[in-house]
């Protein structure tokens, strides 16, 4: 199930999200717009879902969360993007990396609470 909200996700929403992997959450974040897309099978899925509600594809990162350890992962394929000095499949700038954790914390508050 992919949910995608401007939003916390609520703990229902979280145990929902699961539902692809049962302790990682894929998540994909329009870093300027601050929207999450999360919960897919692959990615691409959530950047589409974002690419559709109109967010361009140099503020849209991805990554994850570990449910048991909640640590924040910054690893996807569709953050290799040499034209943005990305060239990894980590978000390599440390600004954009701040950021998303930032926000990742803020849509998983529930996790943290």
């Amino acid at each position: 199930m992919i949910i995608t909200k401007s939003e916390p996700f609520s703990k229902e929403e979280i145990e929902d999200l699961k539902e692809a992997y049962e302790v990682y959450i894929k998540t994909v974040i329009d870093v300027r717009k601050k929207i999450c897309s999360a919960g897919a099978g692959m990615h691409y899925h959530s950047e589409q879902a974002l690419l559709d509600k109109g967010s361009k594809q140099a503020d849209i990162w991805g990554g994850g969360i570990d449910l048991e350890t909640k640590m924040i992962t910054f690893n996807s394929f569709i953050n290799v993007r040499p034209s943005q000095a990305n060239t990894s499949n980590e978000i390599q700038d440390p600004q954009i990396r701040q950021v998303f954790e930032k926000l990742t914390k803020h849509f998983f508050k529930a996790l943290y609470e």
